[in-house]
């Protein structure tokens, strides 16, 4: 097999990342946030109308994998419930406030982001050698923002992030963005993920090799499907390459 590319899934394939969604933080710091432009509303409030809307819009969508979009929920919440010192605040403020909601609610819900074992020593060692991208079920208010965080500026063009498209993995648009990206046909390029039906059942939908990294997060299992490689460490990534290499 002739690789020309690597597509990597991000959280919990390169990045060891922990969030806690219903961590009562979360809705604290939003209730005190918004309290300061004119909105009051309980922290229960708060992590209540925050799912009411999420479920909403994904409802809503025609998407089979629908994703969500954080910053649309706050910019409801605060077009909904604007008050005369909501509407008072300066306009530069207004619009940006809801992706400073969303970024407060990631980063108050995170309680770890940190890279895998091994995984700069080998995106080192391969990124001179095959074109790389990265794809990621994720919010745009973020998920590059969390990339750049954990070290991982350089190394992928192009980067392809659900919360742009308005769909997640399995869905085989975001592979064929990836390899589009790349310039490449799925017999050139690799596939790294870490779980079993968002990751190695989407890609395998374009006929793409898969390597699975048995990390500790995501889908251990699905029905019917199976990666052509499982890794246990990053390190062990430059050897599965060679196996396709080889044959």
């Amino acid at each position: 097999m002739n690789v020309r590319g690597l597509i990597f899934d991000m959280n919990g394939t390169l990045i060891d990342i922990n969030t806690q969604e219903e961590h009562s933080d979360i809705y604290r710091v939003l209730s005190n946030l918004l309290s300061f432009e004119g909105i009051s509303l309980t922290p229960t409030a708060v992590r209540d109308l925050y799912y009411k809307i999420m479920n909403r819009q994904r409802k809503s969508s025609k998407e089979t994998y629908p994703e969500f979009d954080a910053v649309a929920i706050f910019g409801e919440i605060l077009t909904s419930l604007a008050t005369d010192v909501t509407r008072g605040l300066p306009a530069e403020k207004l619009d940006q406030l809801p992706l400073v909601l969303a970024e407060v609610y990631r980063s108050v819900s995170r309680f770890r982001l940190q890279l895998y074992p091994d995984v700069k020593d080998v995106l080192d060692q391969l990124h001179p050698h095959y074109l790389m991208a990265a794809v990621s079920d994720g919010q745009s208010a973020y998920a590059v923002a969390e990339m750049h965080a954990a070290g991982l500026p350089d190394y992928f063009n192009p980067v392809i992030v659900s919360g742009n498209l308005g769909y997640r993995k399995p869905d085989r648009r975001i592979f064929e963005a990836a390899l589009s990206g790349m310039g490449l046909s799925p017999s050139e390029a690799l596939f790294i993920g870490n779980d079993m039906y968002r990751d190695i059942f989407g890609a395998q939908q374009l006929s793409l090799k898969t390597i699975f990294f048995k990390s500790n997060q995501g889908e251990q299992e699905s029905d019917g499907v199976e990666p052509d490689y499982i890794i246990y460490s990053i390190s062990e990534l430059p050897v599965a390459i060679r196996f396709f290499e080889e044959r």
